[in-house]
């Protein structure tokens, strides 16, 4: 299908969107159309629904980028992908050569435009995409399930950069969304995971998918993980919380010469203790979204039920509820992902 009204969800502003009905343009060279089945709410979006992206993605925008769907129409001059095939997109245009995509960096280009927030997005039930940003799903795999394998990529990502080895002790601060998730792949990989929290609600989360927990407002964190680990601490730390205390703990609880993963993004600037990574030369490490193969990897455990999708996914909402659905989002305490139905696929 190339030529359709179509309907589509508008960020405005102010906390609100706009759904109404728009014509969907046929695909460009190079592109392929997708029928979107399912979206996923990402704390990104979050963050433009508040107002703090205005300046950047503005007032016309349609936001989403964690989708599942099937291709509805191929561009001129695609090959390999045909209509009816299930995929996911990886949002990221690397844009013009640069210095980074030179040295082999296309998902941290200095043109990088992410797709769903620089342009137009997945809250729309056809959406036209570069065909080099496709991923295939394997055959049976459940598209709602498949909406998890953005978010899942960048936990693959997190753990891939920290050079996470199996039986590595690994503290994960801050059990929302992608906390819970860089859990679910650090013990895959093999890691001894312990999930620092003070929600109650993710903490009982985290406890239901089979993780040792620590609320830092009830216990000494430090204390906690070096009775856990022979007094050593963790060789790995994720820092995901994106608060103060979180980046207090990450250096507390790190083992001599540890790795720390910088997963969350601040708001403002925190104090880092840097006198530890002298003392006890502790490594900082960053991770921005993922490459192909996170991507790849992604879908891999997803496929083999390594992630728990049920239990990550909280609640569903059709395309027409998405002003109720960010609302509901917004004031939960207990959510972590919540889908969109955009299509009628599954």
């Amino acid at each position: 299908m190339t030529d359709a009204t179509i309907t589509a969800a508008y960020y405005r502003g102010n906390k609100t969107f706009e759904v109404k009905e728009i014509e969907a343009n046929p695909p460009a060279p190079g592109e392929v159309q997708v029928r979107v089945a399912y979206c996923g709410i990402c704390g990104t979006d979050l963050h433009a629904y508040h107002g703090n992206m205005d300046a950047r993605v503005g007032f016309e925008r349609i936001l989403g980028h964690e989708m599942s769907g099937v291709i509805s129409a191929v561009g001129e001059g695609v090959e390999g992908w045909s209509e009816g095939d299930a995929i996911v997109v990886r949002p990221l245009d690397p844009g013009a050569p640069n210095p980074a995509t030179e040295a082999g960096y296309h998902h941290i280009s200095h043109n990088l435009k992410f797709i769903g927030l620089d342009t137009d997005g997945a809250m729309q039930q056809l959406w036209n995409v570069p065909a080099f940003t496709l991923h295939a799903l394997p055959e049976g795999m459940r598209l709602d399930h498949a909406a998890l394998i953005e978010p899942v990529a960048v936990a693959c990502h997190d753990v891939r950069m920290a050079g996470l080895q199996a039986g590595e002790d690994v503290v994960v601060i801050g059990g929302g969304p992608i906390g819970i998730l860089v859990a679910m792949v650090a013990r895959d990989a093999g890691g001894k995971v312990v999930i620092s929290e003070v929600n109650p609600h993710r903490l009982a989360i985290a406890q239901k998918l089979g993780f040792d927990t620590v609320n830092p407002v009830e216990a000494d964190l430090k204390a906690e993980i070096e009775q856990r680990t022979g007094g050593k601490g963790a060789e790995v730390v994720f820092e995901v919380s994106g608060t103060q205390p979180g980046v207090d703990a990450m250096t507390a609880v790190a083992a001599t010469r540890g790795r720390i993963c910088m997963v969350a993004i601040h708001a403002k600037k925190p104090v880092v203790d840097m006198f530890q990574f002298f003392w006890r030369e502790l490594k900082l490490i960053g991770a921005r979204v993922y490459e192909p193969e996170d991507y790849d990897k992604a879908i891999e455990l997803v496929a083999k039920g390594a992630i728990d999708a049920d239990t990550v996914i909280t609640d569903v909402s059709p395309l027409g509820d998405i002003q109720k659905a960010f609302e509901a989002l917004d004031a939960s305490p207990t959510a972590l992902k919540s889908l969109i139905k955009v299509g009628e696929l599954a």
